[in-house]
């Protein structure tokens, strides 16, 4: 249990690298990205890794395989967060991933072994997530240089300002055959391994998600002078809208949330002449996550046709469900049951992860741990000693499961 518990100490020690005194918030290319890249890198020194931050901001570390310059096994998580965020999401799987190295002996895989700490997966800064990672597989988008932060800030010059030359992002990106596979250790943010009482799974999917910006216009006007019949209300045709992105997400199988709505001009008595608001939609294959989208399109414009308001809609994020590969599933497989689990859980995993990005360069697996309540993206985020110490174990053998395979 002591790499167990060296685990979650360093998972506190992470998340006292924030930009706000009262909860958890790193975000990408900020002072605390800095810190928090300086202490991972510290501690893959530590686990003997040979260390490099990369043109993306990516941390990494590398230990050689029996020959210098092997392909790489490639182990990570994110350690970037959402606002007022919990300790786990991310940061437990690069800690799990940095422990597995320091247990693995220099010059005896059949494949260099590598850690990476991703730099932003979840987009909090500048609204598209995957950065870290969409730069390591070589499918960055340079449409993506003039993304503005809140306070107006570039990623171009969020970049100069981090250290980092913009014209050298190329360098980031890991060809194929350089690379064996990627495996990921995440909390599972969700239920589903607490409510079989079980302690880790294999992912066999990640969800397919797009995400959009909406906007319902209709006419504002004073609350007490518009008669209902002459009303365009924007904000009652939007929220019916909601409504039904719960209803059509539940009949067609996916998951559709509205996480944002905010009603222009705002006043207490006025009628709402603009609703802005989001989209966020995703399933386990990408054929149902469009055809409910369809259908909430065709809601939307119904509605909006029924009320006198004018529909807008514009897709502001993609990312395609992704199998996990069979060979590294296995592998993975193999792993939970070294912890004596010798029927390990298998389903696809409901929220996005860096291994959507990394596919397009090389092979991925994931490992699921359980998490209290199945909470994620908030302070209360919670996992044991114990299983921890089981991830660990299994992760560390799933590592050693694609050795074998390799050495067939």
């Amino acid at each position: 249990m002591h790499d167990a518990q060296l685990i979650l100490d360093r998972c506190d020690e992470l998340a006292a690298l924030s930009s706000h005194a009262d909860y958890l918030e790193r975000v990408h290319l900020s002072p605390q990205h800095r810190a928090a890249n300086d202490l991972v890198a510290q501690w893959m020194t530590e686990a003997g890794l040979s260390t490099w931050q990369d043109a993306a901001g990516n941390q990494c570390g590398r230990i050689e395989g029996r020959e210098d310059g092997l392909p790489a096994l490639l182990l990570g998580s994110h350690i970037d967060t959402v606002p007022d965020a919990g300790r786990f999401d991310g940061m437990l799987g690069v800690l799990l991933a940095i422990q597995v190295a320091s247990r693995v002996e220099p010059g005896t895989l059949p494949f260099a072994l590598e850690v990476v700490a991703f730099s932003d997966e979840e987009g909090t800064r500048f609204g598209t997530a995957l950065l870290g990672s969409r730069a390591l597989a070589g499918t960055w988008d340079d449409e993506w240089w003039s993304l503005t932060d809140k306070d107006g800030i570039s990623l171009f010059e969020a970049f100069q300002d981090f250290g980092l030359d913009p014209a050298r992002l190329p360098g980031a990106f890991r060809r194929p055959e350089t690379l064996v596979g990627y495996l990921e250790a995440h909390i599972e943010q969700g239920p589903i391994l607490e409510d079989a009482d079980r302690r880790l799974a294999v992912v066999t999917s990640i969800a397919g998600a797009r995400r959009f910006a909406l906007t319902m216009h209709g006419k504002a006007g004073h609350a007490g002078g518009s008669p209902y019949d002459r009303r365009r209300d924007a904000l009652v045709g939007a929220s019916e809208l909601v409504v039904e992105v719960e209803r059509l997400s539940k009949q067609g199988g996916v998951v559709g949330t509205v996480g944002k709505l905010e009603a222009f001009p705002g006043g207490v008595n006025v009628i709402p002449g603009r609703v802005e608001f989001s989209l966020d939609l995703r399933a386990e294959f990408d054929d149902d996550r469009d055809a409910v989208l369809a259908q909430i399109h065709a809601a939307a414009l119904e509605i909006a046709a029924r009320r006198g308001l004018e529909f807008e809609q514009h897709e502001i994020y993609r990312a395609d469900a992704v199998v996990c590969d069979l060979d590294l599933r296995s592998a993975i497989e193999a792993g939970i049951r070294a912890t004596g689990d010798e029927s390990p859980l298998a389903f696809w995993s409901r929220a996005g992860h860096d291994g959507m990005a990394v596919v397009a360069a090389t092979p991925i697996a994931m490992l699921f741990l359980r998490c209290a309540g199945g909470v994620s993206h908030h302070p209360d985020e919670a996992v044991t000693k114990a299983d921890v110490a089981a991830a660990l174990e299994a992760f560390e053998a799933a590592v050693r499961a694609v050795a074998d395979q390799h050495a067939l």
